[in-house]
Order: structure tokens, then sequence, then C-alpha cells
């Protein structure tokens, strides 16, 4: 008797199931020449993808030899959901009676790396234990070898820590010329190009010789490894389909790893939008997903998706004519079939402070009319432009959030602990050791050094620490981590690892209350960790995954948010990609913001500036608003003062574009612009400033 199967694609539109069943089936599975999937925004990417995999084990191919490449573990996950649904639903069994699906193979581009290179260590001469280090232990290492090659040392200003690993980055991820990249992205420090060289060379080192990996060595790595024929074939062989979210957003290193893994792509698949390539300040490369069709022989197939599901034909209307302005682009018209609404409003506004009192009162009306203040968002360039905004919802005691702050694992107590863990699995890390040492009383960086040298001489064995003399204030704390560490170091060997962060933070919470405030409220963050432990079977992948994806927490926000049980949403529209509100305000909407004044002097910057505002004019289901202010006050000047400059439109913002929209002006409102009522003022003095000494 045949089993009876629902169709799990019918709800799928022509476009989507055209990208969906790419490919021949065959005894062995699919043979799919490479697709390209042009998303527009809206236009249901994420289930297209999920369809397309679950298209792909339907027609008997084994999940095992996908591999599946998100930008965050949480879409990996949210692929594995959706296509394990769609799989029961084909076979019309409820969820979990059908066989299941696993996608060993999904993550992200980082993830999938550290997993490959400890697999093929030995043939890349890499210590299999390797440690990763965030960005920020990173910065750290990169001062330690500024203090080591004395590059620093003169009379002009050498650069900061964070900005040598910025221009470090950079020149890895976009596979650049280091002059090339201080040129065109940091002409600050153009003059230090032999010096950072010679810091480079130094970071390098001090990274091979304590056996760790940045973000960058991690693609670095796995390039290599692809650029060797027998090892590429052995890695390609695991696979016989390579599916990428994103692909906009892929740097020339990722690009480089996709056409190795797959040189004739038979069996790659693509999904990316190039209006939503946003992200050239982390080395991104349009070009990417621009040049993907061209790459082969015959040209990859493109499908393009542009049926909107999100936003109201106006705001389409209206986003469709600004991108069309575009350079080089994937030709694409968006559509939806929710029908009209209000047209998007331009609203001059006088100046910032009316800029604030249109938001907060346009906020509050629809909020009256039962607009969520969680439906509605105000979008920025960058996340200063929100600050007086910030000021007049406190006042007005109106609820929000503001995203695009502090990290969770940037926060000083959580590096503590997972130094800690960090320090039992790799004793070579440096920079987890001198954290973890000076958290002790009495010991400073000198101390750390003679410490580490002590372990390095001991061949690294952790046991060895008992022999150091620490300095008399530490002697006591540094006995008991003395223990602890030869206990985690023998805990690794058991079965179950993760009672190891009880340990650690029973050993850390003395010292945690000793050099932090709050340290309750910082409980709360190591509470999580402790949880998230138990998730991962070995301790090197909870260290090495948490740090290549780190969890969601309140430390996501940028400062402490004032929240009860609605709140309004601000964001940098870099934070708000694959959002969306029903409403949307986006700030200063000038030349000089839109676009920023930092990209003027090129083409190429100049358009992921419309791109930039293009994706936040997308965010909007039902109304948008762009607010331009006509005069700016002059930072350090009196808010109310003459010193101010008048603001230019936005080059964006054409005629063609203003066509497609309604135009609003917005006056100050004089209770804000502290004018008092705006009528003639007494003239009354009154000697304040005696009055007050009078007082005392």
């Amino acid at each position: 008797m045949t089993e009876t199967r629902a169709d799990p694609f019918a709800g799928l539109n022509t476009a989507q199931r055209s990208a969906v069943e790419h490919g021949e089936r065959t005894p062995r599975g699919v043979d799919a020449a490479p697709l390209l999937v042009i998303a527009g925004a809206g236009t249901g990417k994420t289930a297209t993808l999920a369809h397309r995999v679950a298209w792909l084990v339907l027609a008997g191919v084994d999940p095992a030899r996908i591999l599946l490449l998100t930008f965050s573990r949480r879409a990996a996950l949210e692929m594995h959901r959706r296509a394990c649904g769609i799989v029961a639903a084909a076979l019309r069994a409820p969820q979990g009676a059908a066989p299941e699906v696993r996608l060993p193979w999904s993550g992200t581009f980082h993830a999938i790396a550290n997993r490959l290179l400890r697999g093929y260590a030995a043939n890349l001469g890499l210590a299999p234990g390797f440690s990763v280090l965030d960005r920020g232990d990173a910065a750290d290492l990169m001062d330690v070898a500024r203090q080591d090659t004395g590059v620093a040392r003169g009379h002009r200003r050498f650069p900061r820590k964070q900005t040598c690993l910025d221009i470090y980055s950079r020149v890895v991820n976009a596979q650049a010329e280091l002059d090339d990249v201080l040129q065109s992205r940091f002409p600050f420090c153009a003059e230090w190009s032999d010096r950072l060289r010679t810091l480079f060379r130094r970071y390098t080192e001090l990274k091979q010789e304590t056996d760790v990996l940045d973000y960058d060595d991690l693609l670095l790595c796995w390039v290599h490894l692809m650029r060797e024929p027998a090892l590429a074939a052995d890695v390609a062989g695991r696979f016989d389909h390579v599916l990428v979210d994103e692909y906009q957003d892929t740097n020339r290193l990722q690009g480089e790893i996709v056409r190795r893994l797959r040189p004739d792509g038979r069996g790659v698949t693509v999904v990316g939008d190039d209006a939503q390539s946003i992200y050239a300040f982390r080395a991104a490369d349009v070009g990417n997903i621009l040049d993907f069709p061209a790459q082969y022989d015959p040209p990859a197939r493109v499908v393009t998706l542009e049926q909107n599901y999100r936003s109201r034909s106006p705001v389409l209307d209206t986003a469709n004519v600004l991108i069309g302005q575009g350079a080089r682009q994937y030709p694409k018209r968006l559509w939806s079939a929710r029908g009209t609404g209000e047209a998007p409003a331009y609203v001059c506004v006088e100046d910032e402070h009316a800029q604030t009192d249109y938001v907060v009162a346009q906020v509050l009306a629809r909020r009256e009319a039962g607009t969520l203040l969680r439906a509605q968002a105000v979008l920025f360039r960058n996340a200063h432009h929100g600050d007086a905004l910030e000021l007049e919802l406190v006042r007005r005691n109106i609820p929000y959030v503001k995203y695009g702050g502090l990290k969770f694992l940037e926060a000083a107590h959580v590096k503590d602990l997972l130094a800690l863990l960090r320090l039992a699995e790799n004793p070579r890390d440096r920079i987890a050791v001198y954290r973890v040492l000076q958290l002790l009383p009495g010991i400073g960086p000198a101390s750390a050094e003679r410490c580490y040298r002590h372990l390095s001489a001991s061949d690294w064995r952790l046991t060895a620490l008992s022999g150091f003399t620490p300095p008399p204030a530490a002697r006591e704390d540094y006995a008991t981590l003395c223990a602890l560490l030869a206990r985690l170091d023998v805990a690794d060997t058991q079965a179950a690892w993760h009672p190891q962060v009880g340990l650690a933070r029973a050993w850390y919470q003395p010292q945690l209350e000793r050099l932090y405030d709050g340290a309750l409220a910082r409980a709360g963050d190591l509470d999580q960790l402790e949880q998230a432990a138990s998730r991962y079977p070995s301790r090197e992948r909870f260290l090495s995954e948490l740090v290549l994806d780190p969890p969601q927490a309140t430390g996501d926000l940028s400062g402490a948010p004032l929240i009860d049980e609605d709140f309004l949403v601000l964001s940098t529209v870099h934070s708000a990609k694959g959002q969306e509100w029903d409403t949307v305000y986006v700030l200063n909407v000038a030349d000089g913001h839109f676009p920023s004044e930092f990209a003027t002097g090129s083409d190429t910057l100049i358009d992921e500036e419309r791109r930039l505002l293009y994706v936040a004019m997308t965010r909007a289901r039902e109304s948008l608003h762009l607010l331009a202010p006509l005069r700016h006050y002059v930072p350090g000047q009196a808010r109310h003062g003459d010193r101010h400059v008048y603001g230019a439109r936005s080059r964006f913002i054409t005629p063609e574009v203003l066509a497609t929209m309604r135009r609003v002006f917005h006056a100050r409102d004089d209770a804000m612009s502290g004018d008092g009522g705006g009528g003639r003022r007494p003239a009354v003095t009154v000697d304040v400033a005696a009055k007050l000494r009078a007082q005392w």
C-alpha cells in the first residue's frame, strides 16, 4: 500500500517553489547546477531556504551531507526546526513521528570552521586543543604585542589596541594589502605602516606560541585548508550540497571558501539580497553576490523573489524608487498583495527638538489608536542620534529599549569566569592566565608574567602552579585557585564536564563580590552561563561556540532599559536588519547622516549608504516616517543659541522618491523649545548668585 503524502510546498509562490525544487532527482539524491536566490526584503527568504533543505531531504539527500552556512546559530536552529516540520508534514505524520532530520553540519561560518580545523589540526600544524579568542581578548593580546615590540614608544600617538585589531581584521577578511586598507579606511594611521606590520607579525607569533586563534584565523585557516588540493577534496567530499544564507554579507575569505568547496558549482545554493548589503565596515563584499553567476560556466541560475509579505504597497513603492537609483544591482521590484495604505511621510522638522517632539507625539497618538509601543520603532544611522529622544522618553515616562550596546560576553564578570575555564582547557592561553591571576589581590601584570613563565618552564602542567610563590597578599586565594585548577584539569576526563562551571563559580564568588558593584545582579549572568554549559557535550565545544555565537541577554541592550508591559524600540539600522514593525520612524534623513559624512568621498560607500536607508524603510509594515531636521546645533554650543548649521536634504530623497511620499512640516513645540510660551518676558532680573551665597 502506497503511503499518501501531503504537498508541503503548496503554500509557496511560483518563484519560491522554483527555487526550492531546483535540480534533477537522481537515484543518489539531487543533481543541481549552482543557484542564486535573490530574496528581496520580506519575501520569505528563511521559509524558502528551509523548504529547499526539506526538499533535498525528501528527494533522498542524506541530511548529514548537507552543509548549511548561516550568519547566526539561531538562524541555523530555525532552519532545522522548519525543515523537520516540513518533512513531517510531507509524510502526514505528527511532529516527532516522522524520521528525525538532523543537520549536523549547520551553523555559522566560524562555528563550522572551528569544527573542521580541529579535525584537520594535524594537517595544518595546529594544536587540536587550541582556544578561540573573542574580540576583547584578541585586543588584549594585541596590546601585549604592542608592549613586546615597543611600536608605541615615541613622541607621536600610536593607534590603540582596538584600532590595531580593526586594521588587522580588515586586512585579513578583505584579503587586501595593509597600505591599501590604511589609505582607504584608516588614513590617520597611514604613517604607521611599517610599525603596524611589525606589530601584526608579533601578534601572529603570540597566537601561535599560546595555541590560540582569533575570529579571523578561523576563516583564514579554513581557506588555507581549502587551498591544498588533497585536503580540499577531502573536505568537499563530506558534502553533496552547500547552502549559504545572507550571501550578500560574506567577505572575500568566505566567498573563496564556498568556491573551493564546489569549484564547478554543483550543489551550491546561495540566498541573499544585494540591496541589503550593509556590512562593508566588517569587510563584507557585495561583489560576492553580484559576481556569483559569472563564476561558473555556464553561469549560475538566478531566481528572484519579489512578492513581499511584510509591507503595504506605498512603503514598497517608495523603497523601490530609492533602491532603483543605485548603481550595479540585480533588478527587482517588490510588490505586495496586502493592499494600499498611507503613503510614507517625509517630515521636515525645524530642528532636532522638533524631531523628538514629532516622534513622541506620533508614538503616543498611535498607541491610543491601538498600535502597541513595541510595534513601533525609531531607527537611526548612529547610536548617539537617539540621545535626545531617550531623554524625552524618560521625561515623559515612556518605556523603551535601545539595541546596539554592550554584549553579554563583554561583561567583565562573564569574561572572568570563562577565563578560568579557558585556562584549564589551554594553559598556554596567555590572556586567560593573566586575567585569572590578576583577579587575586596583590597580583599585577609583573607577577602574572612571572607565573606564566613558571608555567611555561613546567611544560604547561597546571599542577606545577603550586610551586610558584605569589605575593603575600595573594597567597590564600592563590592556594585555593591552584586546588581548583587541579580539579578542573582532572575533571575534564570525566563524561559529565559541566559541574566544572559550578566549581569555578564557587571559587570566583568571593572575587566577584570584592571586585564589582552589583554582585547580585551580575550573578544572574553567571546563572545563565551555568545553565548554558549543560547543553554542550564538552568544555572545548562550550568555550568555542560560546565565543563564536554568544547567547542573547539583557547585556545586548545598550543601557539599563525602562521597560514595563509594553515598550518602544530604539535601534540603529544595522541592529534592526531582519526585524519588522508596524510603524517605523527614521531620524536625521539628511546629508551628513544619510549618507554619512564619512562616505561622501566614495561611490561604493554612497551605494552602501543608500542600501542602509533602504533597509530602514523596508522594516515598516504599515507606516513609515522619514524625519529631516532643517537645523542642527553645533556640538558644545548652547542648544538654543545661534550656533547651528542648516541641514541639506539627503541626496537620496530625489524628486522621484518625494513623488511617492506625503510631505509634512512640524515646527518645534514651545514647551520643548524652552521658550516658556513664546511671549515677551517681564523686564525683571533676579540676582540668583547672591541669594545662593546668602543661603550659607
